[in-house]
C-alpha cells in the first residue's frame, strides 16, 4: 500500500519526544508541569449555566458561520479591544479553537503557484508546528525564519531573499510570540505589512496570547493596516488563553470579504462547528472582561515571581507578553532531562520547537517554562530550575 510522502518529513512533534526523553523516574518529590501551554487558572464560573440554559441546542447542528450572537460579540470585542469596526456577517467565523484556523488557512487560502512556481509560506523558528503542516498541506514550501535574541525573537522577513519573497502567498507571524514572549510593536506589523503589498502575499496574525502581558496591551495587526488592500491581513483570537477555557474550543478568525468566502466555503466541506450551546456560553465570555482582568493579575504575580527568582540568571529576560519563559541553558535537552530527574520538575527543551536550518536549531540551547501551574507549584518550579540548572 502506498501513502503519501509529503508528510514523512516532518519534524517529530514535541510531545512525544519530551515523554521519550524523560521516561526515567525522578528521584524529586511531587511533579511540576511547566511544558504545555494549558492554562490552569479558574473559567468563569457561570459559563457551565449558561450552557445548561441552551442545552436543547445540542439535538441540533451547529451552523458552519456560527450563530448571530457569537459572531457579534467578536466584533463587538474587536472594536472595544483594537478600536475596529467589522461587520459580523462578512469579516469573521468562529473556529473550532484557532489552531483549526491557522491550518485551514493554508488549506484555504494558499494557491498552488505563484509567478509560475512552487509558493512559499514563511513562518519563524522556533514555530507553532501547526503552521509548518499547513504549508505542506497545501502544497506550499515552508521556509523558516529565525526569531533569535538578534531580532528581538521575532523573524526579520525582510532578510528573506527576494527570490523566495517572489514566491511566498503567506507569512505566519505570532505576536505575543510562542515561546518567546516577544511583542510586534506598530513599527513591525506596518513594515511587514509593506513587505507583504510589496510581494503580494497574505500575513497570518496567530494572536492568541494577546490578552495575556505585563503592563501595555500588545498591538494588535488590525490596528495597522490600511483601507488599501482588505484582504492582506488574516488575524486568529481565541479564549484558550484569554479565558482559561482551552476545553472550550471557541477562537474566530477575522479577514477581508473575499477571505472569508474563501475560508468559510473549506469550511462548509471540511469543518467543525462548534456546538450550538457552546457558542452561546462563548458569546458570553468574549463580551465579559472582568474575569480577563482578573486572569491577567495572576500572570502578572508569576512574572514578578520569576523576575525574583530568575533575574540574576545570565541572559535571562522578562517575558513582555504570554505565560512562557525562554531560559537560556547550554543544551536544553540535558537542562529537562537533569531538573526531571533531580527534581521532578517537568520543562520542555526548546530544540523541540524548533527546527534545525543550515546547521543552526535557534532552540538548541533554552528551554521553555510555562507558568500555567498554581502560584505555589509555579514557584517551587521556579526554584528547582535556579537551584538545578544555574547552580554555581
Amino acid at each position: 500500500m502506498t501513502f503519501p510522502e509529503r508528510f514523512s518529513n516532518l519534524p517529530a512533534y514535541a510531545f512525544p519526544r519530551l515523554r521519550a526523553l524523560l521516561d526515567v523516574h525522578p528521584s524529586g518529590g511531587d511533579v511540576v508541569h511547566m511544558t504545555i501551554g494549558e492554562p490552569k487558572h479558574a473559567f468563569p464560573a457561570w459559563v457551565t449555566d449558561v450552557i445548561a440554559e441552551h442545552g436543547a441546542g445540542f439535538n441540533s447542528y451547529p451552523p458552519n458561520e456560527g450563530i448571530p450572537e457569537l459572531r457579534a460579540a467578536f466584533c463587538d470585542w474587536l472594536a472595544r479591544r483594537y478600536s475596529v469596526h467589522m461587520d459580523p456577517d462578512v469579516h469573521v467565523m468562529p473556529l473550532n479553537g484557532t489552531r483549526e484556523g491557522l491550518y485551514n488557512a493554508g488549506m484555504a487560502l494558499c494557491p498552488e503557484a505563484k509567478n509560475g512556481q512552487r509558493p512559499v509560506v514563511l513562518m519563524p523558528n522556533p514555530f507553532y508546528q501547526v503552521y509548518m503542516l499547513a504549508a505542506i498541506s497545501s502544497g506550499a514550501e515552508p521556509v523558516l525564519v529565525p526569531a533569535t535574541a538578534e531580532t528581538g525573537h521575532l523573524p526579520d522577513y525582510a532578510s528573506v531573499d527576494p527570490d523566495i519573497l517572489n514566491r511566498t502567498v503567506a507569512c505566519y507571524m505570532c505576536s505575543p510570540a510562542n515561546p518567546q514572549g516577544a511583542v510586534a510593536d506598530k513599527a513591525y506589523w506596518r513594515t511587514l505589512i509593506a513587505l507583504a503589498d510589496r510581494y503580494d502575499f497574505q500575513i497570518f496574525a496567530d494572536e492568541c496570547y494577546s490578552e495575556i502581558y505585563r503592563d501595555v496591551p500588545p498591538v494588535g495587526i488590525l490596528e495597522c493596516v490600511s483601507d488599501a488592500h482588505p484582504e492582506r491581513v488574516v488575524a486568529f483570537h481565541s479564549l484558550s488563553k484569554r479565558s482559561n477555557l482551552p476545553g472550550l474550543r471557541s477562537g474566530f478568525v477575522v479577514g477581508g470579504p473575499e477571505t472569508m468566502r474563501q475560508v468559510k466555503q473549506l469550511r462548509t466541506y471540511a469543518g467543525t462547528p462548534l456546538p450550538t450551546p457552546l457558542q452561546y456560553a462563548a458569546a458570553a465570555v468574549w463580551a465579559d472582561e472582568v474575569h480577563v482582568v482578573e486572569n491577567r493579575a495572576q500572570y502578572h504575580e508569576k512574572y514578578e515571581m520569576a523576575d525574583a527568582i530568575l533575574g540574576d540568571v545570565p541572559g535571562y529576560v522578562a517575558p513582555e507578553a504570554g505565560f512562557f519563559l525562554w531560559l537560556p541553558v547550554a543544551d536544553g535537552e540535558a537542562a529537562a532531562l537533569k531538573l526531571w530527574k533531580a527534581t521532578g520538575v517537568r520543562v520542555l527543551p526548546g530544540a523541540y520547537l524548533a527546527r534545525e536550518v543550515d546547521g543552526f536549531n535557534p532552540g538548541q540551547k533554552y528551554i521553555r517554562v510555562a507558568l500555567v501551574a498554581p502560584k505555589a507549584e509555579t514557584e517551587r518550579g521556579l526554584r528547582a530550575i535556579r537551584d538545578v540548572i544555574y547552580a554555581q
